[in-house]
């Protein structure tokens, strides 16, 4: 049976839709793969141990990246790795002061990207006292104020802290002061979250600080540049 030209032209079009959904399907699989896949292999091939010092860039916000950029640094967050209930997770002060599953930590960074710093052989005595203090700090407010008080806790605080009373006073990193960072361009986003000028005088340790210090060694980094 012969079969009409509107036939043959919706035969042909659908054929046409099916191959060009099927290679556009291909493509964007293929898009995932390249992004997703080295991030699975870094994450695979990472072996974690109690301790490890984690850095990340976060997605963009106002808040990162005034970070980051006042700090000079692609740093914005970090935690600390632990075992809980034979489960690899991160202690952290993100959203407040939290035990996160290890894999969502490092999936959650800009570009999956993450640095791993691990205390050296002779600082390794005060890891279990580093983790035990990081937990007294569980259920604190994340302080998007950046102070040095136990009222609230930011990211690199609640490591410096946690180690620095385990250590018997030992800084992890160097205290910086506010107004030697690079806030001038940001000066309007610090003025919005401190509800007031920019404290110049206050201290505060950095993730960058933190990643310089002389206790840490770089052990792996993915997606992430490191001085």
């Amino acid at each position: 049976m012969e079969q009409s030209p509107q036939t043959t032209r919706f035969r042909k079009s659908r054929r046409t839709f099916v191959a060009t959904f099927a290679i556009c399907t291909a493509i964007a699989t293929g898009v995932a793969v390249w992004l997703i896949l080295p991030a699975y292999i870094a994450y695979w091939s990472y072996e974690p141990q109690e301790g490890d010092v984690i850095f990340q860039s976060l997605p963009h916000n106002r808040l990162v990246i005034a970070i980051e950029g006042a700090s000079q640094s692609p740093f914005s967050h970090c935690g600390i790795v632990a075992k809980s209930n034979g489960e690899w997770v991160v202690y952290e002060a993100f959203d407040g002061v939290e035990e996160t599953p290890l894999k969502e930590f490092l999936f959650r960074g800009r570009d999956q990207g993450f640095a791993v710093f691990r205390l050296r052989d002779n600082c390794r005595q005060f890891i279990p006292a580093t983790i035990e203090n990081t937990k007294a700090y569980l259920g604190l407010p994340y302080d998007v104020r950046y102070r040095m008080d136990d009222e609230k806790i930011y990211c690199s605080e609640l490591i410096y802290k946690a180690y620095r009373d385990a250590s018997g006073g030992q800084q992890l990193g160097e205290l910086v002061r506010f107004g030697d960072l690079n806030w001038k361009p940001y000066e309007a986003t610090i003025v919005y979250f401190e509800e007031g000028p920019a404290p110049l005088e206050r201290e505060m340790i950095t993730p960058r600080d933190m990643a310089k210090a002389k206790q840490l060694e770089l052990v792996k980094a993915h997606r992430i540049a490191v001085e």
